[in-house]
């Protein structure tokens, strides 16, 4: 089964880059199958990380930020791939 991990977080009015470049540098305990990063406006981060794993298997995600850096908590979410039917 194909797991997919989504790390969305919501940097400070103006910080988006810094946010950013702070997400690309947090390594993983283990290597995802593919991980993927994206920016929106309003200084919005989204990381999403693909594992061939259990849908409840515990797996590694990128921590908080520090509390300076965004404007709220992370939100995460996890999902497993389904075909087509």
């Amino acid at each position: 089964m194909t797991v997919a991990l989504m790390w969305e977080a919501r940097a400070v009015d103006g910080r988006g880059e810094q946010l950013l470049a702070w997400a690309r540098e947090q390594d993983l305990a283990q290597e995802p199958l593919r991980r993927e990063t994206f920016r929106a406006p309003g200084d919005r981060v989204l990381v999403i990380t693909w594992w061939d794993t259990a849908y409840d298997a515990e797996l590694p995600e990128l921590p908080e930020p520090d509390g300076e850096l965004v404007r709220r908590s992370v939100h995460r979410w996890r999902f497993e791939s389904v075909t087509a039917g």
